[in-house]
């Protein structure tokens, strides 16, 4: 299967940096996610997750970002960690 495509062009909202700053993670990290995401899937029409397992400290952590798609550039409209990586990772077929 190949990669999930990149968001290339994208902005953030400042609720978007207020909830990474708040929550530790690093712009460079969402940057890393849009330009190369594990895995990408639609959450309904017009907003896209991308999410990749990132190492912070000893622990590994899915990091989910909220994408509206529908505009342009495309816009993140959150990103969160969570421990909970099977809960949310898509397996293929």
């Amino acid at each position: 299967m190949p990669p999930p495509p990149p968001i290339r062009h994208w902005t953030m909202t400042s609720h978007a940096r207020d909830e990474a700053d708040r929550r530790g993670i690093a712009i460079s990290v969402i940057e890393s996610i849009m330009k190369a995401p594990q895995q990408r899937f639609p959450v309904r029409p017009g907003r896209d997750v991308v999410q990749s397992r990132i190492q912070f400290g000893h622990r590994v952590y899915l990091v989910r970002v909220f994408v509206d798609v529908d505009r342009e550039p495309a816009e993140v409209v959150t990103a969160y960690r969570s421990s909970k990586i099977a809960k949310y990772w898509e397996n293929a077929p």
